[in-house]
């Protein structure tokens, strides 16, 4: 029987648990590991900087729900990871990261790039482990994968010892009973009792909405959302991640009328998301201090602690919740008992829409960030996944770009990142190679990971990226915040000495003809960057999520 050694039978490990890429910097201690991986059949993604292999992980995963693998060298290789590991663990998706260190042999005596990894990663996964029994490495990467898809989903780490990594053992002592085990996707039922209370909810309320998250997309629940809106005729919002679970265009959909349903609305139906800032905790002023609130999440801790009080807190999976509340509810709810309520917020809508200059496009000099919004929205194909990345253009386009397809939006997340525009367009256009994948960033935020462009062409992989070019990191009207300014840089110049297919834009009518040349470009296989210079005085007024806002 031949040997195999740790590298070797954590590659195959890692392909009975389904993984088809690997996004990773090359780097002892996991060389031979990356090239076994690479020998098992597993597509090779190498990157510029290791946050942006665990950034390619979570918009991978997010597009086909399931876990994604990332792999760093021995000690900076790994601490570079944490960022992107941290923005899955607030983002609630399942990265495994898998970390090279030292050798445990020599632990304690200074070795090459010793630290703890594993203290480092606990703070910032769900599950993090170190591995030292080569005949174990089967299990506890199962087991991985079981604890990043469990539940609520999340990140989680496997530090490998460089010794471990290296030493051989004999096949056949290899312990291969759990690889490739099924992932449990267990579908928990609402409390029978807590349906039937929500149904009495809704018959009373006057005013109700929904308000719904990625939950809904991890669950695959798109489908009984939409069904549960139709059958119940309530006007439905989503966290800016979750857009596109029933598309923006909805009849129930009322956009810009968010604020104004939030604040009037006397039921809120907290679906599949936390009750973070990004949705003001549900808490007064922003949202009617007496409403009664529901809230449906598969993660008991989220309703016991959350900050407001929840008046129905049903604990289990979107979709089963939901399927549940749709058939309760076939009897004892008509969607004509909203029509009022539903009227009022499309009057609303229209008002807003046929206000003077509200559909007329922005002509100025410079370019508005909004006129950019609106000539990607007209551009961009109704199924495309569309990753905004930045502070303004982020704001801008939040308001106005929509989504119609379940997980085809991307940003930051709660967690805030900036930089995490180019390595999701990546990643989401791997995961959906047929998709047209466009990345608007702000050129603050496309300056942490720009290099990644060179691992999109290095790659062929074609995506057209748009830059909102205002000359730092956020709109500062009055020139006073330090470190503000970045100057104009010409980005499509260095898209060009990347390889990729490169415009500047000054002028607004300039922009839709670039656009078209561009994706023409991408469409013969070329990555494409649109650079557009936009208004430094241009300030969204979003809602403010801190008191220190930049």
């Amino acid at each position: 029987m031949a040997e195999l050694t740790g590298s070797e039978i954590l590659a195959k490990s890692l392909k009975n648990e389904g993984t088809d890429v690997l996004f990773f910097l090359m780097g002892g201690p996991m060389l031979l590991a990356e090239s076994s991986c690479i020998k098992e059949g597993i597509r090779p993604l190498d990157v510029r900087h290791e946050q942006s292999a665990a950034f390619m992980g979570q918009a991978y995963s997010r597009l086909l729900q399931k876990p994604s693998v990332c792999m760093a060298a021995s000690g900076p290789g790994v601490i570079n990871l944490t960022t992107g590991i941290a923005n899955a663990l607030i983002d609630c998706c399942p990265v495994v990261a898998v970390g090279g260190s030292s050798p445990i042999g020599q632990n304690g005596r200074q070795v090459f790039q010793e630290i703890d990894q594993l203290a480092i990663m606990k703070p910032c996964t769900k599950w993090a482990d170190r591995v030292y029994n080569l005949k174990r490495i089967p299990e506890q990467v199962n087991c991985a994968f079981q604890k990043a898809m469990s539940g609520k989903p999340g990140p989680v780490y496997l530090d490998f010892p460089g010794d471990v990594l290296y030493a051989k053992i004999s096949e056949e002592q290899v312990d291969w009973s759990l690889s490739g085990r099924p992932l449990l996707n267990a579908r928990p039922l609402g409390d029978p009792e807590k349906i039937d209370a929500l149904v009495d909810s809704i018959a009373q309320a006057r005013q109700p909405i929904i308000l719904s998250g990625s939950g809904v997309i991890w669950s695959k629940a798109s489908q009984e959302l939409q069904e549960f809106v139709e059958k119940t005729g309530i006007p439905f919002y989503t966290t800016p991640q979750g857009r596109g679970v029933v598309a923006d265009d909805h009849e129930y959909s009322y956009l810009t009328m968010r604020s104004a349903a939030f604040r009037d609305t006397d039921l809120i139906i907290v679906v599949g998301t936390r009750m973070n800032y990004i949705i003001g905790h549900a808490a007064p002023p922003r949202f009617n201090g007496s409403a009664k609130i529901a809230r449906i999440d598969i993660d008991a801790d989220e309703i016991a602690t959350a900050p407001r009080k929840v008046d129905i807190g049903i604990v289990g999976d979107c979709k089963a919740v939901l399927r549940q509340l749709i058939e309760a509810s076939a009897k004892r709810i008509n969607p004509d008992h909203f029509s009022a309520w539903r009227r009022t917020l499309s009057d609303g809508e229209t008002a807003k829409r046929q206000t003077p200059g509200a559909n007329k496009p922005m002509d100025e000099t410079p370019i508005h960030p909004l006129r950019l919004c609106d000539e990607i929205k007209n551009f961009m194909q109704r199924d495309a996944i569309l990753v905004v990345d930045g502070q303004e253009i982020l704001n801008f386009g939040r308001q106005s770009m929509p989504t119609f397809t379940p997980g085809h939006r991307l940003n930051s997340g709660p967690f805030g990142t900036m930089g995490v525009g180019l390595p999701f367009g990546i990643g989401a256009k791997i995961a959906k190679p047929d998709k047209q994948v466009i990345v608007v960033h702000g050129d603050g935020s496309f300056g942490l990971n720009a290099l990644e462009l060179d691992t999109a062409v290095r790659h062929n992989i074609a995506i057209l990226v748009v830059v909102s070019l205002n000359g730092g990191w956020t709109a500062d009207p009055q020139h006073n915040k330090p470190g503000r300014n970045l100057g104009y840089t010409r980005f499509d110049k260095m898209a060009e000495a990347l390889g990729c297919y490169g415009e500047y834009v000054e002028h607004p009518d300039e922009i839709r003809p670039a656009l078209n040349r561009a994706q023409r470009e991408v469409d013969r296989g070329s990555v494409a960057l649109v650079n557009v210079k936009t208004d430094d005085c241009a300030r969204a007024t979003t809602v403010t999520f801190a008191q220190y806002a930049t």
